[in-house]
């Protein structure tokens, strides 16, 4: 695994442009800032990393082994009344019950993992309910290589493995139709989602996005859109455990909507799956070490998590009862889980600029995307902090 220097192409905007992916350059606070400014801000194709044949197929073989135990464990937890472990409110425990007994299906979910290259992926976290850089994973970065590297590979066949998830799904339906939906005040939710959009209509659904806020509900319960067409079924870029303790959550539990992602994704989203899954698999290579307290891992480095913070807030690294590095954030009240801390490979950056000069390094986590249950893909985002935050650069891989 090694980050390489590249000349990036030429007109690398409007390139991007063209792909349907136009927050290429916003800042952490979503702010599109590719008027005034010239270095890369979010994407960036000035350096790349560089996988072997071998390290791809490491990843590719943690990852399933990852989703299979993962998997396992949902249905274990749920089929004896665990989910009070993960905190989750009674309401929500009876959709995910209802949700895992009818089987709904699965569409997506990213693993982050910390790895240089050289022993074994460590699980950090998965994504499994709302994640995101799908579009600059599935698109972006494979042009680039097309265009850049095209004597190389890439590990990435996300595009066709969505599309023809999405045409399994839809053939439960008579008349597959899909709405999207996410807040359109988020520049890189309506993208994601407009590029969702895109594959359902390559998948052969009838497809359609809509605000959050535009879905209300018909005499009977039945969800639907402002034009009060009812919304069979749903891709929802926003959060389970938002969306049960919206006013429109006391129609979940009769609502005929087929949601993606699934309610009993809600279990994999929650970092308790961490501890649980230590629990199960204790001393597995490809997990850390994890516990609802910090006791069982004394005064060694490990990290702090709320059980569902997202884009690294309310993180704390401790060593020997200090802390040491820490983020702000609003999930400060929830309870954490305790995770043995893994350094992330780190690589120099001199041609990196923040704030006042160039950085000594930057940190960079592996994400692996899973569609149903199979590992299809591969993204790298990198950090100028070991925390991965919002203001993390996307850069592509290839590997030889």
């Amino acid at each position: 695994m090694q980050r390489i220097a590249q000349v990036p192409r030429a007109h690398w905007r409007e390139r991007l442009n063209e792909q349907g992916f136009r927050f290429h350059s916003i800042d952490p606070d979503g702010h599109d800032v590719s008027g005034h400014e010239p270095r890369f801000a979010y994407w960036r194709e000035d350096v790349a990393y560089r996988f072997t044949e071998a390290q791809i197929e490491q990843l590719y073989a943690a990852s399933n082994d990852l989703h299979a135990m993962s998997m396992d464990l949902v249905g274990r937890i749920i089929s004896r009344g665990d989910l009070g472990r993960l905190d989750i409110a009674a309401h929500a425990q009876a959709l995910i019950e209802a949700s895992w007994e009818r089987r709904d299906p699965h569409l997506y979910g990213r693993f982050d993992l910390a790895w240089n290259g050289i022993g074994h992926p460590k699980l950090l976290e998965y994504n499994a309910d709302t994640p995101t850089s799908i579009i600059e994973s599935a698109v972006a970065q494979w042009t680039w290589k097309v265009d850049v590297q095209p004597q190389a590979d890439q590990f990435n066949s996300l595009h066709e493995a969505l599309v023809a998830r999405l045409s399994d799904i839809g053939m439960r339906f008579a008349r597959p139709q899909l709405h999207l939906a996410c807040l359109f005040d988020s520049l890189e939710d309506v993208g994601n989602v407009e590029y969702l959009m895109d594959v359902a209509l390559q998948a052969g659904w009838q497809a359609s996005m809509l605000d959050l806020s535009d879905i209300g509900a018909l005499p009977d319960g039945q969800f639907a859109d402002a034009q009060d067409q009812a919304i069979r079924a749903c891709f929802k870029l926003y959060p389970w455990e938002w969306l049960v303790h919206e006013p429109l959550a006391e129609h979940l539990p009769a609502s005929r909507t087929q949601w993606l992602e699934p309610a009993w994704k809600m279990v994999l989203s929650n970092k308790a799956l961490l501890p649980l899954l230590w629990e199960r698999h204790t001393g597995h290579p490809n997990l850390l070490e994890a516990h609802f307290n910090a006791e069982p891992l004394g005064s060694a480095r490990h990290v702090i998590k709320p059980l569902l913070s997202r884009e690294g807030a309310n993180i704390t690294v401790m060593e020997r009862g200090q802390d040491v590095l820490s983020t702000g954030g609003a999930y400060g009240g929830q309870r954490c889980i305790h995770q043995a801390h893994a350094t992330l490979a780190s690589f120099p950056a001199p041609e990196t600029t923040f704030m006042h000069g160039p950085l000594d390094q930057v940190h960079a986590v592996l994400g692996t995307w899973m569609v149903a249950d199979d590992c299809v893909g591969l993204c790298v985002r990198e950090d100028i902090t070991p925390i991965t935050s919002n203001s993390a650069y996307f850069v592509p891989h290839y590997f030889e």
